[in-house]
């Protein structure tokens, strides 16, 4: 056996539906039912008074027909009984017009004529004052014969003269007959209107039900909420876009990532971003997987999936502490590297020494030991007195090291000199590193290897020149560098390339300068970065040392 349902079981069964569909259709029906009531009552309610005044408008119409002068002759030329000439007058028109009645009185009120014979010369059973006082009435009114439409004009003889009245009535029960006859037709109508309204409630309820999943509205407000909820609440940035290429919503990451507020959302995505890859990637005009864009200071991973609506939803996430990562761990192995060098370099002099003392030749030991500490003091030195930041100073001699242990030359161009005055020294010395590791990868296997920086100061702008004696860059590739995810190199272990020209760059523009390559004199590349306001005033340096 089934179980027996419960109360609360059964009045969910016959309660409100849940679904969209059944709630639209039945409002729908509510609503076209409701109209097509109000509006057959809006139409009834003056057809009647409609038909009061046609049956109103008759009787009086037949009154006006029956006071001729004739009548008013005969009325005075005879007396008021069942056989006179105004009673057969009067039989005459009322059988002809289909009239209840034609009543014809004197001054006195006095039937001179009458449906019923034995009503003949007796006073009218309504008021007669105003036909015989001249006007003409219509009214709806009951007197012998029951509730009628009457018409009452006054009789006039051959000069004008009132000499009695003309009262017609038409049977209301006609005039209600003819409005009851009507109702059918209406209420037709109106079936057939209902009808209609029915079908295309059922028609568009149909559409929201495919359109709905045939969900209910609890459903669809859950899930909105729930997708606020995750939208909101998952660390990658959302931004859906429409066919048009506007903003329809951003969670608080991607507002967070793009550096952009909730009023974002409704406008175009090339007017709230401006031109360049992030929003070419965005818009979907640079295709492809995981695809890489720089935004202010951020390192961003995109991806985009286009929607059924001619729109897509994009995804951000933020690789810059992955790419910091990555590039301190370059730096780390940089100075692995570096002290390898150092290292296999120290090994071999110590070898060198070793063998010259055991050779007893002293003085070729001190010699040749003077001679070392010679050529790494110079070079530091070389270093340090023409760059006196010291995180550059320490950054040039660490690549001096690598770039010797390459075989290739690392030198100082005579036109640098750079004070220490710095305003964002590490984003100074993340330029040079970049712009210095290109040019090492570049340099290295060429005929003569050679680097050349250039650091200066011109008032309180720097002028960052770096040239190789590398291959160079084609002239068609000479803005393609700058872009993000561009590289010749292959990639290294710890994920992509691309992204140090993109972020030189961005910090010049960023600080109002500008980044450009360029052939060198020899052949090779040569890179330069104006960055204006990155040094501060001298006297602004010198009270902040005093402090």
């Amino acid at each position: 056996m089934s179980p027996v349902p419960t109360a609360p079981a059964r009045r969910r069964r016959f309660g409100w539906p849940q679904r969209v569909f059944s709630q639209v259709l039945l409002m729908q029906l509510a609503i076209a039912t409701g109209v097509t009531v109000l509006a057959t009552g809006l139409f009834l309610a003056p057809l009647s008074a409609q038909l009061d005044d046609q049956a109103m408008r008759r009787a009086l119409a037949i009154a006006e027909t029956t006071a001729s002068p004739e009548v008013a002759d005969e009325l005075l030329g005879s007396r008021p009984t069942a056989g006179g000439p105004v009673q057969a007058k009067a039989e005459r028109i009322r059988k002809a017009t289909g009239a209840e009645y034609v009543v014809i009185m004197d001054m006195r009120g006095v039937r001179w004529s009458h449906t019923a014979p034995r009503q003949i010369g007796r006073v009218v059973s309504t008021d007669p004052s105003d036909a015989l006082a001249g006007h003409e009435v219509m009214e709806i009114d009951s007197g012998t014969l029951g509730r009628s439409a009457r018409g009452k004009v006054p009789l006039r003889d051959d000069s004008g003269t009132i000499v009695g009245a003309v009262s017609v009535g038409i049977e209301y029960d006609s005039v209600r007959a003819r409005l009851l006859a009507a109702i059918p037709g209406l209420l037709a109508y109106a079936g057939g209107a209902l009808a209609v309204g029915a079908l295309a409630a059922y028609l568009i309820s149909r559409r929201l039900q495919r359109q709905t999943h045939d969900l209910a509205f609890s459903d669809i407000a859950a899930l909105l909420a729930e997708r606020e909820a995750m939208l909101h609440g998952i660390r990658e940035g959302v931004v859906a876009l429409d066919a048009s290429g506007r903003i329809r919503l951003m969670n608080d990451e991607a507002q967070r990532l793009l550096g952009l507020g909730p009023e974002a959302e409704g406008r175009p995505l090339d007017e709230v971003l401006g031109e360049g890859r992030t929003t070419d990637v965005l818009a979907g005009r640079v295709t492809g997987e995981d695809l890489l864009t720089v935004r202010g200071s951020r390192v961003l991973i995109t991806n985009r999936m286009p929607t059924d609506d001619g729109g897509a939803v994009a995804t951000l996430r933020d690789r810059t502490e992955l790419e910091q990562l990555g590039r301190e761990l370059d730096s780390t192995r940089g100075l692995i590297d570096a002290l390898r060098a150092q290292d296999h370099e120290h090994a071999n002099r110590l070898h060198t020494l070793l063998g010259l003392l055991e050779l007893k030749m002293h003085e070729e030991a001190v010699e040749y030991v003077t001679e070392v500490v010679g050529v790494h003091r110079a070079t530091a030195e070389q270093v340090t007195e023409k760059i006196h930041d010291p995180l550059l100073a320490a950054l040039l001699v660490g690549k001096a090291t690598v770039a010797a242990e390459r075989g290739v030359s690392l030198r100082i161009a005579p036109g640098t000199l750079l004070p220490d005055r710095l305003v964002d020294p590490r984003g100074l010395v993340t330029v040079v590193g970049n712009l210095v590791d290109n040019a090492l990868d570049a340099a290295t296997g060429s005929s003569e290897p050679l680097i050349e920086v250039e650091l200066r100061a011109e008032g309180r702008t720097a002028v960052l020149r770096i040239a190789d004696s590398g291959l160079g860059v084609p002239p068609d590739q000479r803005e393609l560098i700058f872009t993000e995810g561009w590289s010749t190199k292959e990639l290294p272990v710890h994920g992509k390339r691309g992204l140090g020209l993109a972020l030189v760059r961005r910090l010049a523009e960023r600080q109002g300068g500008s980044a450009r390559v360029r052939e060198a004199q020899g052949g090779g590349a040569e890179f330069t970065v104006v960055l204006p306001e990155a040094l501060t005033e001298p006297g602004l340096a010198a009270a902040v040392e005093a402090r």
